[in-house]
């Protein structure tokens, strides 16, 4: 199982590279599983090791079942002791692919707001 995760340094290059080369339909979602404590119960006779444990942080571009041939996968396990530089490092990629991000359209909404409010002013005039 462990042969599938990224070390840390691939994992950002790779998320770098899905951040940067998504389409206007493409998402990436981010996650970083909690283990419910039934679950931690199930599979360890301990539970309260002496060490903090590993997060296992995933990444994909959300391509559906139909989609499934363009669909990338990402993985990687971060040591309790690097998380603070894991995070201040993942949360840099971030805010770069963002730029990536399309610009809201808000000109309907505006438009919207001002019809509103002409057709509240005309209300006040009529009565």
């Amino acid at each position: 199982m462990l042969g599938n995760h990224l070390n840390n340094e691939d994992f950002f290059i790779q998320l770098s590279r899905l951040l940067d080369s998504r389409r206007e339909e493409e998402h990436v979602t981010t996650a970083a599983p909690v283990s419910t404590q039934q679950q931690l119960a199930d599979t360890l006779t301990d539970l309260h090791p002496s060490d903090p444990l590993p997060v296992l942080i995933r990444a994909t571009n959300g391509k559906s079942k139909a989609g499934r041939s363009g669909k990338v996968k990402l993985s990687t396990i971060v040591q309790p002791d690097a998380l603070e530089a894991f995070f201040g490092r993942y949360a840099e990629v971030c805010k770069a692919g963002m730029g990536a991000l399309k610009k809201r359209d808000r000109s309907g909404r505006k438009k919207a707001k001002a019809k509103k409010k002409k057709a509240v002013g005309e209300g006040d005039k009529k009565g």
